[in-house]
């Protein structure tokens, strides 16, 4: 039923509404294609830490950021590469995972005790994605990208580490 869907939450979104008004009233981007100017797709982590279009110096319309907790290769990112390379100009992929990253912090088994601790739930039926070893990791999800057959074989895929401390990527061979 329609009456059952909760009414926006706008007293919640306050200062998100209020920012927008701003953003909206000097908005300046409507020229802008859903096409990746620079032809670059990044795949990055969900920390707030991160501005992927700063670090490589670039700007809206220029990239495609995929983000998600750890920067990790995953099903639905292979999707969106393969939407992405054939359909919105993306012809190379960087990969950049970051220093200090709370997936690279803990096992499994501990992340899911947090999330039971925090939330009283047990995840454990869901694939967290930790990473022991960040270069390791980042080399398996570099030859994940390059073996997914719908991708062009022309595609460029390279990984580097972001120093959140110091701003530098850190290009790992893979």
């Amino acid at each position: 039923m329609i009456s059952d869907i909760p009414d926006f939450p706008s007293d919640t979104f306050a200062d998100v509404l209020a920012a927008n008004e701003e953003f909206a009233a000097h908005f300046g981007s409507s020229d802008l294609t859903g096409t990746a100017r620079r032809g670059l797709a990044i795949i990055t982590c969900m920390d707030s830490r991160i501005d992927p279009l700063r670090i490589v110096g670039m700007s809206a319309g220029d990239v495609k950021i995929l983000r998600n907790a750890g920067a990790r290769v995953t099903d639905d990112v292979l999707r969106t590469l393969v939407l992405a390379t054939h359909l919105l100009g993306v012809n190379r992929v960087l990969v950049m995972p970051h220093t200090n990253c709370r997936m690279a912090s803990a096992t499994e088994a501990e992340i899911h005790a947090a999330l039971r601790e925090a939330s009283g739930h047990d995840t454990r039926s869901l694939d967290i994605g930790v990473v022991t070893d960040q270069h390791e990791s980042l080399r398996l999800d570099l030859v994940r990208i390059r073996a997914m057959p719908y991708l062009p074989d022309d595609l460029v895929v390279g990984g580097a580490i972001y120093d959140v401390h110091s701003g530098r990527l850190e290009p790992v061979a893979g």
